[in-house]
């Protein structure tokens, strides 16, 4: 849960060309009526697509529906965008016998699902209606590929360096069930029921190619539940994201994706995603005093400001200390411990979910952070910061984390082109 966040963003938008519906398919931004319709109109036009880790902006309930992201572009959609309210994670193994031709064929189906849905419209075939009443509610759908893929398609000479296997951390409790898997697909949306029907869509896509290996679910606070847009909490009811790098600066898309000249060239414009299940301990975190919480995040509650004074976006105070002579911001807090000059310049884009999976016998809460984030290489970006984590973060006590995933996001399709076309067809 590194300390990175980024000031809400908007970007003009180009609509692209939107697939033409089947006989037996129904708009579902027709069946929003005329008003309706209108509304995703200027939301299309007006690019309605904020950055990652501040919610998308202060947006009025009763148009939420009326956000559209694009399919098409430099890069996959659901890396750049704003928190969405609700998110479904689901890793997938190739089934015995399915190869790379098979997985052409998957990914080939699944990148004109994600279009048609991401537009608003019917998926092309055996649509369930679930979401037949919504617009798109800014709906993204992300695809990556996972260590094993290759192997199983025959394409080991194309797999990646950095997406060798995440090293060892003493902090770890990793489920093997819940971590890793051929596929990855990230489904993120500001409706429940549009984000289920994408997920629902996605599976049955995978016919026989592909069977889930795990699937999680999570979620954030709804645009426009807020006076104004604003970092976003986690469980622990900390802001959850200051110092994320913004697309703003100079070297945001270095540090972010894979260079369009870099290694392999399949990998052009496309980021790796680390993706970790952390527990939080709240029953043990709550019964801290709100002054115990802050020294150890190393921010105030209330706004986010660091401890040495000023507001959220103040630089800490490294040095500074109380009259006792100790340092107000401790050595061990974590946002001390993942600056990232404290790391070397490690740098990842944060977007993580919420999650809640119920409680168990003992009245424990099994909730806690689907932490996901983006850099050009995950062992200059992840991996220096979780080592440092590792050996003193004072949050470690409180949290576990127990899945893992490292997933190569190749960068976006072009008109015509399905996601990682130039991986299985070069």
């Amino acid at each position: 849960m590194a300390d990175q966040s980024i000031q809400e963003a908007r970007t003009p938008g180009v609509p692209t060309t939107r697939s033409s519906s089947d006989a037996s398919g129904i708009s579902r931004r027709a069946l929003l009526g005329t008003a309706g319709a209108t509304g995703l109109v200027l939301g299309a036009a007006g690019g309605a697509v904020g950055y990652a880790a501040a919610p998308a902006g202060a947006t009025p309930l009763t148009s939420v529906g009326s956000g559209r992201a694009m399919f098409h572009g430099k890069h996959q959609p659901g890396i750049t965008e704003g928190l969405q309210a609700r998110g479904h994670l689901v890793a997938f193994d190739l089934a015995p016998g399915a190869g790379r031709r098979e997985a052409a064929a998957l990914l080939r189906r699944w990148s004109a699902t994600a279009e048609r849905l991401m537009a608003g419209e019917a998926a092309g075939h055996d649509d369930t209606g679930v979401a037949q009443d919504a617009g798109p509610s800014s709906l993204t759908v992300t695809f990556g590929f996972g260590y094993g893929f290759f192997g199983r398609t025959g394409l080991e000479k194309q797999r990646p360096a950095a997406l060798d296997p995440l090293p060892d951390f003493s902090s770890d409790r990793l489920d093997k069930a819940r971590s890793d898997g051929d596929l990855w697909v990230q489904i993120g949306a500001d409706d429940a029921l549009v984000a289920f029907h994408a997920l629902r869509a996605v599976q049955k896509d995978a016919g026989s190619a592909a069977r889930v290996r795990w699937q999680m679910n999570g979620f954030n606070r709804t645009p426009g539940a807020t006076a104004r847009p604003m970092t976003a909490r986690n469980l622990m009811g900390q802001l959850d994201g200051t110092r994320n790098p913004k697309p703003a600066d100079a070297d945001f898309d270095q540090r972010i994706f894979v260079p369009a000249a870099g290694e392999p060239a399949w990998m052009a414009n496309g980021s790796y995603a680390v993706v970790r299940r952390i527990r939080m301990l709240l029953d043990d975190w709550e019964q801290l005093s709100l002054t115990a919480q802050e020294q150890v995040i190393g921010r105030r509650k209330a706004d986010g400001a660091p401890l040495s004074g000023g507001d959220e976006t103040t630089e800490m105070d490294l040095d500074k200390a109380d009259a006792k002579g100790d340092y107000v911001v401790p050595l061990n807090a974590h946002a001390r411990i993942t600056r990232p000059d404290r790391n070397g310049g490690a740098a990842m884009l944060r977007r993580p979910f919420s999650y809640h999976d119920g409680i168990g016998a003992d009245g424990t809460p099994d909730a806690g952070l689907l932490f996901i984030c983006w850099q050009a290489d995950p062992l200059r970006g992840f991996v220096p910061v979780q080592r440092k984590l590792d050996r003193g973060d004072a949050l470690s006590a409180y949290i576990r984390h127990e899945a893992s995933g490292l997933f190569a996001v190749p960068g976006g399709a072009a008109e015509g082109e399905y996601v990682g076309q130039r991986l299985l067809e070069g």
